[in-house]
């Protein structure tokens, strides 16, 4: 080498050690600059580890439905939804009850295979849980429900709607109207209505129905029962409702549809919109595929919908124009709900990852927390959401079967917890 060559090669070595002693520093003085970034939902506290995000289930919360006077042995069926009219008066939707039986022993079923296994469930809810069949075979009337299995015996059409109090005790009977449903899908109040009228959403009746607060009358019926259709008096297979503070209501329609219905107050049709997509592709808006979730954003009118089989949220105004959209993730996301909290937070709950997410209205991710699991607190098909006006969430699970409460850890991050929607209305209870 000459003796120019080995100079250049001295200096370019040098200059190569200090750009590699410039850059460790550089990183070493960042990744020390003071301490990580907590994300415990209780600032300040050692040890855990959040398992249940920022709040504490609420063991034995609701009471066994055996223990209800003339019920027996029958225990909750898949739950299908949740509202809390107040922390002493919580609805609690459900098809149905299964038979109240202790976990089989655990048994070889093949070689090197044991059921049950462990820790792991041994029953689905809500596979276990009527109805079978939407219709006859080759025929649009309704199933019969024998194909879900023996009634009275591997489950009893029963206690369609239940109503707790905080102490999870059943403090009211609705059964007069259990036949009237076949398979409900989820309950509400509106947040704007002073008279506090329940709605059910029944996917199979492909019907909304309207009660008295008190469950003495029925009230209103939206949509043909046992008809499906796609025009201003038919659904096919709704899911779930929203209000807008002028008491217009939107449903998603649905499993079969493929369209979001806007009604007045009074349950007037005003208008529709969507379109059926390419299921698990599509990017168009407007274009859905499983609409399952609406929430409205009651300070710029913004609708939001689950387009559930795109995996994606899509953004509406009033009227269905669309404004934005965004990826809840790849497979195998799939998000059951949406549930827009009094914060103007949007939270939905993801079947796959059993995790509640936190988005703001934009679509960024915010916070997710929990954990799969037939244990109390552990979440297994979340299909019903709903905060009261102490804070308290509750979950309906289709998995695990009926519901559970949680509340707020004390010293818990606000961020952290989801809070009641819009406005209380008022009212005399």
């Amino acid at each position: 080498m000459s003796m120019r060559n080995r100079a250049s090669f001295i200096v370019t070595a040098a200059v190569a050690l200090a750009v590699v002693f410039v850059v460790g520093n550089r990183l070493t003085s960042v990744q020390g600059q003071g301490a990580p970034t907590r994300v415990a939902a209780v600032p300040g506290e050692k040890g855990g580890q959040d398992m249940f995000g920022a709040y504490n289930v609420q063991v034995g919360w609701p009471k066994p439905l055996s223990g209800v006077p003339g019920v027996g042995k029958w225990t909750w069926g898949a739950g299908q939804g949740v509202f809390a009219e107040s922390p002493n008066r919580v609805f609690v939707l459900e098809r149905g009850m299964l038979p109240e039986i202790e976990r089989p022993k655990t048994v070889q079923i093949a070689p090197s295979v044991e059921f049950p296994i462990g820790r792991l469930p041994w029953r689905d809810a809500t596979s276990a849980s009527p109805p079978g069949a939407l219709f006859k075979q080759g025929t649009q009337e309704p199933g019969d429900d024998l194909d879900a299995g023996k009634p009275d015996v591997d489950y009893k059409w029963a206690r369609i709607i239940n109503v707790i109090d905080a102490q999870g005790n059943h403090i009211e009977d609705w059964t007069q109207y259990d036949k009237m449903f076949r398979r409900p899908h989820s309950v509400f109040e509106s947040p704007y209505d002073p008279q506090k009228d329940v709605w059910i959403v029944d996917d199979y009746r492909h019907a909304i129905f309207r009660f008295s607060n008190d469950g003495k009358r029925l009230l209103q019926t939206i949509g043909t029962v046992n008809v499906p259709g796609t025009d201003a008096t038919h659904f096919y297979r709704p899911t779930f409702m929203a209000w807008a503070p002028n008491g217009d209501f939107y449903v998603a329609d649905g499993y079969q549809n493929t369209r979001v219905v806007k009604f007045n107050k009074d349950g007037k049709y005003l208008m529709t919109w969507g379109e059926r997509g390419e299921n698990g592709k599509e990017t168009r808006l407007g274009y859905f595929n499983n609409v399952h979730g609406v929430a409205v954003d009651a300070q710029t009118g913004r609708v939001f919908v689950n387009d559930r089989g795109n995996r994606r949220i899509q953004v509406f105004d009033a009227n269905g124009k669309p404004l934005d959209s965004w990826s809840v993730g790849a497979p195998p996301a799939d998000i059951h709900l949406i549930y827009m909290d009094g914060s103007r937070m949007l939270w939905a709950f993801d079947r796959a990852s059993s995790k509640m997410i936190k988005y703001d209205l934009s679509g960024n991710l915010q916070y997710t927390f929990g954990m799969w699991g037939p244990i109390p607190g552990g979440f297994w098909g979340v299909h019903g959401i709903h905060v009261d006006s102490a804070g308290n969430l509750y979950v309906a699970e289709v998995d695990n079967g009926g519901a559970q409460k949680f509340t707020p850890r004390a010293g818990a991050n606000p961020a952290f917890l989801m809070t009641k929607s819009a406005a209380p209305a008022t009212g005399t209870r």
